[in-house]
């Protein structure tokens, strides 16, 4: 009898593996550039070919960021620049910024709002530039927006809805493939309901789910609160009582292992991918997940 469950546990462990593998392939991790600044070579960090967002934040150097999207592109990795549609100045400075992105090669962005409490110029959503033919006139295959398992403090939630809507349209008019790219979360269930939730109401765009990297716990609480996630910092406020924990590292780990059995063909969700946020350390982070999805194991 002990024979046939521990059986039935190495089985199960395998299967696990095997599902975390899964949902670790094709992987995508976030950079600064002013964290981009500090690593000389990619390669000796990230697989090749790996897919890196490079973040656009209200004040950003765009020419440091420049500098971080060739620099990836040179060392054989797919750089996904930010743009922040709320802090472009036109569609003539929006032309430019692609024409220099088109340079680099990059053939993916991710189009957000964008933190401005004020837009800088015309652009006030991602709709908007998404809306120009810009994108694809200048050479961008594949485009990531916005997406909040958990709403969004600054948007109501029947705009996230009429806004989603719009994105799966354009993404059959544009020609552009067009996928959403989630605010991290720490809370499995909230992201597996909204993902039914907005594919119940016509969503068909793949989703790259993302989640905070290793890191302390109160770094992710750090950010967690300036980014306003939502319900799920309660999780982690709850083990903030206990003060010894403040500086212990948490991992996405068993996040992913909720979440790994609902991506692959045998699943109707719209899950592609994991994205890892890197609030602890890009290395540690980058390391993290490499070890999953080559092991499925931690």
């Amino acid at each position: 009898m002990r024979f046939a469950v521990g059986t039935d546990t190495h089985k199960w462990k395998i299967a696990m593996s095997e599902q975390i593998q899964s949902a670790m392939k094709n992987w995508s991790i976030e950079i600064t550039p002013s964290s981009g600044q500090k690593i000389d070579d990619f390669r000796r960090i990230l697989p090749l070919g790996t897919t890196v967002s490079v973040t656009a934040i209200p004040g950003v150097d765009l020419d440091l960021m420049r500098s971080t999207v060739k620099q990836l592109s040179a060392q054989e990795m797919n750089p996904v620049p930010h743009i922040a549609a709320r802090g472009v100045a036109s569609e003539h400075a929006l032309e430019a910024l692609l024409e220099s992105y088109r340079e680099a090669m990059v053939t993916e962005v991710l189009v957000i709002a964008g933190g401005y409490k004020t837009p800088v110029g015309e652009f006030k959503s991602s709709i908007e530039v998404l809306e120009t033919g810009l994108l694809q006139a200048l050479g961008i295959q594949r485009v990531g927006v916005a997406g909040h398992p958990e709403g969004s403090p600054d948007i109501p939630a029947e705009e996230l809805k009429r806004a989603l809507k719009r994105k799966n349209e354009l993404a059959g008019e544009s020609g552009l493939k067009i996928y959403i790219e989630t605010q991290f979360c720490f809370d499995a269930q909230a992201i597996l309901r909204w993902e039914a939730q907005i594919r119940e109401a016509g969503n068909q765009l793949p989703i790259r789910i993302g989640l905070a990297g290793p890191a302390q716990l109160k770094t992710l609480i750090h950010f967690a609160l300036i980014s306003g996630v939502g319900p799920s910092l309660q999780f982690l406020k709850k083990q903030a009582l206990n003060v010894t924990k403040l500086m212990t590292i948490r991992d996405p780990y068993d996040l992913i292992a909720d979440l790994a059995p609902h991506f692959g063909p045998q699943s109707s969700s719209c899950f592609q991918s994991i994205h890892l946020y890197p609030f602890g350390d890009f290395s540690t982070t980058a390391r993290f997940a490499n070890q999953l999805a080559t092991f499925g194991l931690r």
